[in-house]
C-alpha cells in the first residue's frame, strides 16, 4: 500500500523522500515480514507447522516483495538499525539452530542468519545485498527441493536417505556446506564479498564480529552434514524389497542443486550483470 501511494503521488516507483520516524517504522515492519531477529518468533513455528513445498514458498518467494521495498529505500534506512538487526539475526540464526532436530526449524534459523548478512550490508552496498539475496534463494530452494524429494523432515529420516538416493544425499550434504559458506561452493561468494566490502568501508570490527558470530551457524551445518553422511554405512540394506525412490524426473532439483554448488567461479560475471 505504501509503495502504491508513493507511486501515485510522485508518478514513479522509486522512493526518494521519507521522514525518519515513518522510515524506521516501515523498515521494522518489512524486517518483521522477512523474519529478522528480534522480530523472528513467528517464523520457526510457522515453518515447522507447514509442509516442505509450502516452506519453500515461505522461505523464498514470500521474501521477495519486502526485500524489494528495502532495496528501494536503502538510501533512507537508518544505518544503526540495519547493523543492530543484522548482527542480532546472525546470532539468533546460529544460536537457535544448534539444539534443533527438526529440519524445517533448522532451515528457518538458517534463513534468519542469511537475511542478517543481507541486512548488514544493505546500507553500504544495495547491489551486493541483491546478489546475496538471489544466492540465498537459490541455495534455500535447492535445500528444500532436496528434502522434499527425500521426504525428510527430521534428522533421523535424513540419516537413512543414503540407501534410497545416494547421489541426491551427496549433493544435499554439499548444499549444507554451501549454506555454511565454505569454499569453493556458492555460499562462500556472499560471505567473501560482504566481508571485503565491510573492510573497504572501514568497518573492520563489524566484519570480524559477523564472521565470529557465524561460527555458531557453522556448527549446526557441520553437525547436520555429519548426520547425513557419516552415521550410516553407505551400502544397500539386505532387504527383499526395493525401497529406492520411484523413477521420476528430478531435472529442476538437479539444476537448482548445481547452481547452489558451482556459482563461485562465475562470481565476476555475476558482479558485472
Amino acid at each position: 500500500i505504501f509503495s502504491l501511494i508513493s507511486a501515485w503521488q510522485t508518478g514513479e516507483w522509486s522512493i526518494n523522500s521519507l521522514m525518519d520516524l515513518p522510515m524506521n517504522i516501515l523498515s521494522i515492519a518489512l524486517m518483521m515480514k522477512l523474519g529478522l531477529a528480534p522480530l523472528h518468533f513467528w517464523m520457526p513455528e510457522v515453518l515447522q507447522g507447514i509442509s516442505l513445498p509450502t516452506g519453500l514458498i515461505l522461505s523464498t518467494w514470500q521474501k521477495i516483495a519486502p526485500m524489494a521495498l528495502l532495496l528501494q529505500t536503502s538510501h533512507l534506512i537508518n544505518l544503526n538499525l540495519t547493523i543492530a538487526l543484522g548482527l542480532t539475526s546472525i546470532m539468533v540464526g546460529g544460536w537457535g539452530g544448534i539444539g534443533q532436530t527438526q529440519l524445517r526449524k533448522i532451515m528457518a534459523f538458517s534463513s534468519i542468519g542469511h537475511l542478517g548478512w543481507i541486512i548488514v550490508i544493505l546500507k553500504f552496498d544495495p547491489q551486493l545485498s541483491l546478489l546475496n539475496f538471489v544466492l540465498y534463494i537459490i541455495m534455500t530452494a535447492a535445500m528444500f527441493m532436496s528434502l522434499t524429494t527425500i521426504s525428510a523432515t527430521k534428522m533421523l529420516e535424513i540419516s537413512t536417505s543414503w540407501s534410497k538416493t545416494p547421489a541426491l544425499t551427496t549433493t544435499t550434504m554439499l548444499i549444507l556446506l554451501s549454506l555454511a559458506g565454505l569454499p569453493p561452493l556458492t555460499g562462500f561468494t556472499p560471505k567473501l564479498l560482504i566481508t571485503l566490502e565491510l573492510v573497504k568501508q572501514n568497518a573492520t570490527l563489524l566484519a570480524v564480529m559477523v564472521m565470529f558470530i557465524s561460527l555458531l551457524a557453522l556448527f549446526f551445518y557441520i553437525r547436520l552434514t555429519y548426520v547425513v553422511t557419516l552415521t550410516l554405512s553407505p551400502n544397500t540394506p539386505n532387504s527383499l524389497l526395493t525401497w529406492r525412490t520411484a523413477s521420476r524426473s528430478y531435472s529442476t532439483t538437479a539444476i537448482m542443486n548445481t547452481m547452489a554448488l558451482i556459482l563461485l567461479p562465475i562470481t565476476p560475471t555475476l558482479l558485472l550483470l
